[in-house]
Order: structure tokens, then sequence, then C-alpha cells
């Protein structure tokens, strides 16, 4: 497929990373030699200096061949002007990304007239990741499938937790809960667990349940459940904006703390029931004033990771809080997983996999639409969610006599509105929904699981 990507920051360059590696032929642009050059070099992709909102230079890239055309500079009038002309020029489809709160929330108008194939907000997608995290802060990630009916949770493993020792297959049998083991990270190594794999103390486990027999599963195994009911704020910028809109419906006591006086006063005019103080979060004296030791979650939204890591991990030495941090950088998260933090929210990596999946639906000429797609862990195991069109090898074999490749896991079916959890004499049906996780990377159609 032909890709035309606008915009060389970290999130076009992880889009030319993930886009490129799935076989796509790629054209970068970007005012900025240096960016063009270092992506292009890197990648090897192709890459034009200008400005991508202009016919010429789109011209340059050739528009008139593309298939996708992808804008993720910083403006998001830029980003929009950028589709409008790639739909003109090369009646290509269009993918914009835009953030101001004022245009997100027109955002269905804008993909329907101006003919956008998405409108991608990865400030919001991130608040609403870590909202589903605050709902259930036993969990280090949450993915939601089948329109939130099912949930794939990660969660690490306590040293006296009665998982310690058991095999996956004991689950259902000494637990009775019917949830679904996909995979666990034990140091380096990522495996998809089959029925025998024995659980060690600090494993990192991802379950498929559905939310009211994931709720019930950690019960069982002593892991707390409940949601927060208060949650520290550090940074007044767009996610918190989102974040703050969230909690406020959940009835979450929010706290922001922003040294920026002009932003608080937004927050502040816009969130009566919140907390908004100007003040300067490396104050710790002003974080345990403000009750850093006894509040249930502290949030590190800062634009420096730096800084957000600091604070997370002075925030673990104070209290006994949920923390999640945002890091924006992507390419130390091998150093990061090292330190002592709950989750990590990557908003670069929440945009990039919401367009690979675009992508990858558009490449599908078989028997299946990809409808989600998350990174269980990143570069290694992906799960996706796939709805059953037509007939094909898969329908209407029991899953226990169909020939998958190795490390693939059906994980969830959805059919008629019920959920489930796939045992071998299961079958995949047309209209269903399926969950499918692997080391498989680029499953393009449901198809992709089987030996040809």
């Amino acid at each position: 497929m032909n890709i035309i990507i606008v915009g060389c920051g970290k999130v076009g360059e992880a889009l030319a990373d993930q886009l490129n590696e799935e076989g796509n032929n790629l054209t970068v642009i970007d005012l900025d030699s240096n960016k063009v050059q270092s992506v292009a070099n890197k990648y090897d992709v192709l890459g034009v200096v200008g400005n991508g909102a202009t016919h010429a230079v789109q011209q340059e890239a050739n528009i008139e061949d593309a298939d996708l055309l992808i804008a993720v500079t910083g403006s998001d009038e830029l980003n929009l002007l950028c589709c409008l002309i790639a739909k003109k020029a090369g009646n290509c489809q269009a993918i914009a990304r835009v953030r101001n709160p004022q245009y997100s929330s027109e955002a269905s108008y804008l993909k329907r007239e101006l003919g956008l194939a998405m409108v991608i907000n990865p400030e919001q997608a991130a608040a609403a990741e870590i909202a589903r995290v605050l709902r259930f802060p036993s969990a280090i990630k949450i993915d939601t499938f089948a329109r939130g009916k099912l949930e794939l949770l990660k969660f690490k493993l306590p040293e006296e937790s009665p998982l310690v020792g058991c095999s996956v297959k004991q689950i259902t049998t000494k637990f009775h809960c019917d949830v679904l083991v996909c995979t666990v990270e034990r140091d380096d190594a990522a495996y998809i667990a089959n029925g025998d794999f024995l659980f060690q103390q600090k494993d990192v486990i991802s379950i498929i349940a559905t939310p009211k027999n994931a709720n019930h599963f950690f019960k069982k195994i002593q892991y707390a459940a409940r949601s927060v009911k208060d949650v520290m704020i550090v940074g007044g910028g767009e996610i918190t904006y989102y974040l703050c809109e969230l909690l406020e419906r959940d009835d979450i006591h929010v706290t922001v703390i922003d040294k920026n006086e002009a932003r608080c006063q937004t927050l502040s005019a816009r969130f009566r029931d919140c907390i908004i103080i100007h003040g300067d979060a490396a104050d710790q004296d002003l974080l345990l004033e403000e009750g850093l030791d006894t509040v249930g979650a502290f949030v590190a939204l800062t634009n420096l990771d730096e800084e957000n890591i600091l604070l997370s991990l002075f925030a673990r030495s104070a209290g006994k809080a949920k923390l999640i941090t945002k890091i924006n950088r992507i390419d130390f998260d091998t150093v990061i997983k090292e330190l002592d933090l709950d989750t990590i929210i990557y908003p670069k990596n929440i945009t990039s996999e919401s367009i690979v999946r675009y992508v990858r639906a558009m490449g599908n000429t078989i028997g299946s639409n990809i409808e989600t797609l998350y990174h269980v862990i990143k570069g290694k195991v992906e799960a996706a969610e796939f709805l059953i069109r037509e007939h094909s090898d898969v329908v209407g074999v029991p899953l226990a006599e169909l020939r998958f490749h190795e490390n693939i896991l059906i994980a969830g079916i959805l059919r008629d509105g019920k959920v489930i959890i796939p045992r071998g004499h299961h079958t995949i049906e047309l209209g269903d929904t399926v969950i499918v996780v692997s080391s498989q990377r680029a499953l393009h159609d449901i198809t992709d699981i089987l030996h040809a």
C-alpha cells in the first residue's frame, strides 16, 4: 500500500516504523530537512522536504498514486488542510490527528463532512485508557474488545499470590474462574501460555475476561479490585482536560497541580468539582500537603518524561497510590520497564496502533474485518479483533481441529451479544467477533492464523 505521512515528529516516526515493518511503501513529508533525512534513512523510506498542506509538495510525494495520507503535524488546522488537499488531488483515504478539545467535540462532524477516514485524538484516547485503569487499579493496562463486553487486563503477580506455583489450567479447577490466560512476561521473555505453564513471582500476566468475571477472578486471587475514589494529577495539559471530564462522570475526587497560572484558570472555569492548584509539583512539601500520602492514585502528565518518572517514584515512596506515568519517548521503554512504576501511558503508541489497525483493514480482501488492534507486549505479541463476514476455512470447525500457526490463541468469541471464553469444542461462525492473540505480526485476516 502506498502511504504518505505528513509530520516527522514522534508520532510520525512511530508510524513510519510500524507501517514500514508491515511492508507498505512510505513517503514522509516535513518542513524540517533534518527530521525528514533522519526518518528516511532510519527506516529506508522516501522523504520530501516542504509544506505538506500544499498541492505542489503532495504532488512531489506522488499523491496521485497514494492509497492513504496521514497528517500528524503539530497543528490541527494544518492536518485538516493536508487531508482536504489529498482528497482532491489524489482521491485517496485521509487520516487527521486533531488534539484541540474544541475540534474533538466535533470529530464525527469533521469526519463526515470532510470525507475523512479517521479523526484521531491521542490525548483523548490516552485519557480513556487512564480512566479504565483507575476503575480497576489492580491492572497495569486494560484494553477493551467487543464494545466493552470483553477486557484484556495486564497485571503483575505479587510475591504472596496464591497463583504462584499454579498452572494455567488450574485457574478453572482451583479458583473456578472463567478467564483465559493470554500471555506471561518473565524477565525479557514473553510466552503465550499453554495449560501446563506454571506461574512465578513477579510474572506479568494478561488475561481475557468479561468485566464481571475479571472482578471475580481478582477477588479469588486476593488482589484489590475496587476503583479509586481520589486522584492527584500533575500537569494540566490536554490529557488532563479529557481525564477530568471522564472522572467527573464517575464521581472520583480530582486534584490537579500545574505551574501555569493561565492553564489553571482555564481548568478551574471548566471543572467546578475539581480542585485546581497553581503550584510546582517538584515541591515535595506541596504534594504532601495536598494528600499525596493518602491519595488513591497519582497520575504524572507533565510534558517532561524525566519529571513524570521522578514524581512517580517519589509518590511510590510517599504512599500506596496507584501510579500512572505518561511517557512520550518510546525508545527507552526497556529501561523504563525496570523501574518500580505501575502503568505507563504512551500516547504516541495509542495513535499509531489505531492507524495501523485501519491500514490493515484497508488491505483486507478475504472474509473478515479487523476491528481492534492492541500491542499486548510491544514488538512481541498483539491482540486483534475480527468480525467474521464471509465463509472461510475457520468457520464451522471445532477449534481443536484447526491447524493453527504456532503461538496463536483464540482468546474470545462474541456471538449474538453473548461472550464465549473458547475451549476446544467451540466453533467460529458467521457474524462472530473473534479475538486472536498472536506473536505472528501483521495479521490482516482471520485466515492468517491457519497453516496454508
